[in-house]
């Protein structure tokens, strides 16, 4: 190590953070727990290829009127 290494800097949010996360361990489960309630669900397969089918392409001005 170098006399002229400084100590890593750490920022008032991460220390904010890290105190949190010490005090309360169960937070990031119950975090995970929210994400999985309302992110993560399961991708069906079969309606993402019928959306991607229904799609219809997008002209190249959007506020071109037709007449």
């Amino acid at each position: 190590m170098s006399i002229f290494r400084r100590p890593d800097y750490r920022s008032d949010a991460t220390q904010f953070i890290d105190q949190i996360k010490a005090q309360r361990p169960e937070l990031e489960a119950q975090q995970r727990e929210g994400r999985a309630l309302l992110w993560d669900k399961p991708v069906d397969s079969d309606a993402q290829q019928a959306f991607s089918a229904g799609r219809v392409a997008q002209k190249p001005y959007v506020y071109q009127t037709l007449a």
